[in-house]
């Protein structure tokens, strides 16, 4: 009996499973991802065989850098979304859009629709999802101006629509959703991993070959991911996530992937009857006038090239639990809790027994380290119950042993303050030097900044 049994052919494997987490691929059902660890997430999918007439293209040709000429971008008619993606819709890119159910994703992407059309591009929108009626009524009720240009296309079949948009000589195509829409040839159902993946690859292709502009728009799960395959990210040029509460008019884009542009920029708008326009001052968006309050203090961040005034509210109270709350919105939790551990260290303040609350106005995230010293000190007004002037602003990074670290781009950060009133800046003593500006209080530490505040 032979010791080695022959492992079977791979001509012979017509399915197999992958996780929709971490697109790991094994060849037998599994309840737990061997490489993730996630349970349930492995889905199966046929392999679908390879064409012959791959191997009738032509032999492609190298060619150097200066050969190459850069395609112009197409502007998308919406400012903050030019600024997000980089400068506009490239050519032969391909964009995921991503966000919950009504956030406003097919809005913003008919609103760009008609400016290109505008312009003179040669637009197609395919819906898997809405009635052509459904369509007309939203552009109606936006204010949008019907076009030559501008073709509505409802269709489930990626293959028919590809084709369509091909014999429109298409430049700019928007497909909603990619979990609508079914390849003939790929099994399971609209939506499942191996369907996505077979209607995105044919999407990508179209937009290589021609040198078409796409975007497909992704629907997300309930943990803020987008809904299929892990390599569905992967396969796309720029990811896109459009974000915002929903007692709010307020919506924010972010790109979580973007191979022709910086992954820092934010993008605000205002939803409104006329559909969604861009913020043209977004500090005015999340500054307020809370004066006279303790626990407010006021910072600035930097979110890709622009300084958006930051509102930064704490609120301290007696826990009645032997276990006190921590709770974050806007700053991660872990930085919270990094903040109080320097606040009970370095100033001999402690908030064990409180209950701890902190949140940033307008539903703004941030991400920037340089408004760790508005929270501290946000923290500490809280703690004392003391209020904050409103005219001061607190801008730097705080480090573990409470001292206060320099920032970029401080001249920047400084003077959108000032157009808000702001005349007194805590700033690192480090950085301080460079700026010419008056009100200028240079600090080594947040013990530092505490007793001038305080004292």
């Amino acid at each position: 009996m032979p010791s080695n049994q022959s492992k079977p052919s791979s001509s012979k494997i017509s399915s197999r499973y992958r996780c929709s987490s971490c697109d790991f691929v094994s060849l037998t059902l599994v309840g737990r991802c061997p490489s993730c660890g996630a349970w349930g997430t492995m889905e199966k999918e046929e392999i679908l065989p390879v064409s012959s007439a791959a191997s009738a293209d032509p032999t492609p040709e190298a060619v150097t850098l200066d050969q190459v000429v850069p395609e112009e971008r197409i502007s998308s008619g919406l400012e903050d979304l030019d600024l997000v993606l980089g400068g506009g819709w490239l050519p032969g890119g391909v964009v995921l859009l991503g966000g919950e159910p009504g956030v406003g994703k097919s809005t913003l992407l008919l609103q760009s629709c008609a400016a290109v059309a505008a312009s003179g591009g040669r637009v197609m929108y395919v819906s898997g999802e809405e009635t052509a009626s459904q369509i007309a009524m939203r552009a109606r009720r936006l204010g949008l101006d019907a076009s030559e240009n501008l073709k509505i296309l409802v269709c489930q079949d990626v293959l028919k629509a590809v084709a369509a948009a091909e014999d429109f000589k298409c430049q700019f195509l928007v497909l909603d959703s990619v979990q609508a829409l079914r390849h003939p040839e790929a099994t399971g159902w609209p939506g499942s991993p191996n369907q996505v993946r077979a209607v995105a690859e044919n999407v990508i292709g179209f937009a290589k070959r021609t040198m078409a502009s796409a975007v497909m728009i992704g629907h997300i799960t309930k943990q803020g991911a987008i809904a299929g395959p892990k390599v569905l990210e992967h396969l796309v040029d720029v990811v896109l996530l459009f974000f915002g509460e929903r007692t709010s008019r307020n919506r924010l884009l972010r790109a979580e992937k973007n191979r022709f542009g910086s992954t820092d920029e934010l993008g605000i708008f205002e939803m409104g009857e006329a559909g969604l326009r861009p913020v043209l001052d977004p500090s005015a968006l999340f500054w307020g006038d809370e004066d006279g309050v303790s626990g407010v203090a006021m910072g600035v961040s930097m979110e890709g090239s622009r300084p958006i005034l930051s509102e930064i509210q704490a609120l301290v109270s007696q826990s009645p639990f032997p276990y006190p709350k921590r709770a974050s919105k806007g700053v991660e939790l872990n930085r919270l809790q990094l903040m109080l551990a320097v606040m009970d260290r370095r100033c001999g303040i402690s908030l064990r027994t409180s209950d701890v609350y902190l949140n940033v106005a307008g539903g703004l995230t941030l991400q920037d380290p340089a408004v760790d010293l508005a929270v501290f000190m946000s923290l500490l007004s809280a703690a004392k119950d003391v209020p904050l002037d409103l005219k001061t602003c607190f801008i730097g990074e705080v480090g573990l042993a409470g001292e206060v670290r320099p920032v970029p781009r401080l001249a920047n950060r400084i003077r959108e303050a000032e157009r808000f009133g702001c005349n007194r800046f805590f700033v690192s003593y480090k950085g301080a030097k460079e700026i010419a500006s008056g009100g200028i209080i240079p600090i080594k530490n947040v013990r530092e900044a505490a007793d001038l505040v305080f004292r």
